[in-house]
């Protein structure tokens, strides 16, 4: 029987970013192994030209709920008569497919998601976590051997939605929580220096609230563009490819800028990269400061101590001058 694997992840969307270049990579190694990636119809979006083994199949969740609906959920699945399954969420849901398939034979791996690893990061910080080795190791232990040889899910000639004025910063200033958020009237700081300096400034952001900020931040200040809304993921990305460096919080826009295979400065503020969220590969760096971080895994709504110091002791000047650095350093390369 030939090989095939049925790949579980369903949420978040950086999460599902972060699992694409072990995905795309242990497919491009393994071409006789088939491969179906089961998540999210939205996230299914960002499989971008994937290798010819590789598809992927939208599940929405919502349409799968209680019994019944968990019931017709685990024979789509099987319909699709993977001979293994590599469960890279870990979740309620994902436990009783596995379970499924375990009981017809199917070999099943599960990812460890080092939660008791993570919250002791935040007491000690004494362990670094890798998530992108905890998914290569889930395909390993199927038997599958390969290397991480991913670099960027946009071919050199793809056309862009925009022209693009060089030198071109992508700055995706928000985040899902507010203590993963640079204060935006700090960052609109930030791109008004960096405009006056002669760097152009391309803002990233979700369609609505996020979208009207960073329009009005664009009609005030010369050299901003605000791309927010404007396109689909698709030429998103394609735009991010783009960047000399894209600025991002730890949230899913540095995991989509990896994908596009630019230099990433991430600003990071109640949360940790020890606990495993950093983007994939090499050119990336971090801005931080510690006098109480990290205080959580993923964030929450509010600063423990009010006055979210972490990110504000951070000046716009500091970030400012971080960034040119950064493109300085990629244009003498």
């Amino acid at each position: 029987m030939d090989k095939h694997v049925l790949i579980l992840r369903f949420s978040a969307l950086g999460d599902v970013a972060m699992t694409l270049p072990v995905i795309y990579s242990v497919a491009k190694a393994n071409p006789d192994v088939t491969f179906t990636v089961a998540t999210r119809p939205f996230f299914a979006r960002i499989f971008i030209n994937p290798p010819a083994n590789v598809s992927v199949t939208g599940i929405d969740p919502k349409d799968y709920r209680g019994v019944t609906g968990t019931v017709r959920l685990l024979h789509r699945l099987a319909s699709l008569r993977p001979t293994a399954v590599a469960d890279i969420h870990n979740m309620l849901r994902t436990w009783i497919i596995d379970n499924f398939f375990r009981a017809r034979g199917v070999k099943v791996v599960m990812v460890d998601k080092m939660r008791q690893s993570r919250k002791d990061v935040l007491r000690s910080g004494a362990r670094q976590i890798d998530f992108i080795q905890r998914y290569c190791k889930v395909f390993r232990q199927l038997g599958l051997n390969f290397e991480l040889t991913f670099r960027s899910l946009i071919p050199e000639g793809a056309v862009l939605p925009e022209k693009v004025e060089h030198p071109a910063v992508g700055i995706a200033p928000f985040a899902r929580y507010h203590t993963k958020t640079y204060p935006p009237e700090m960052m609109r700081r930030v791109v008004e220096i960096l405009c006056h300096k002669g760097v152009n400034v391309y803002l990233f952001g979700a369609r609505g609230d996020e979208a009207a900020t960073l329009g009005s931040w664009a009609a005030e200040i010369d050299g901003c563009v605000s791309v927010a809304g404007k396109y689909p993921i698709e030429d998103e990305l394609v735009l991010m490819s783009r960047m000399d460096l894209m600025v991002s919080m730890d949230s899913a826009n540095q995991h989509l800028a990896s994908l596009a295979g630019t230099r990433i400065l991430t600003v990071w503020g109640a949360t940790t990269p020890a606990c495993g969220f950093s983007p994939y590969g090499d050119s990336r760096d971090l801005i931080s400061v510690r006098p109480c971080q990290p205080c959580s895994v993923a964030g929450t709504a509010s600063c423990p101590k009010g006055n979210l110091e972490c990110l504000r002791t951070i000046s716009p000047e500091t970030l400012a001058e971080k960034i040119i650095s950064m493109i300085n350093e990629k244009n003498n390369d």
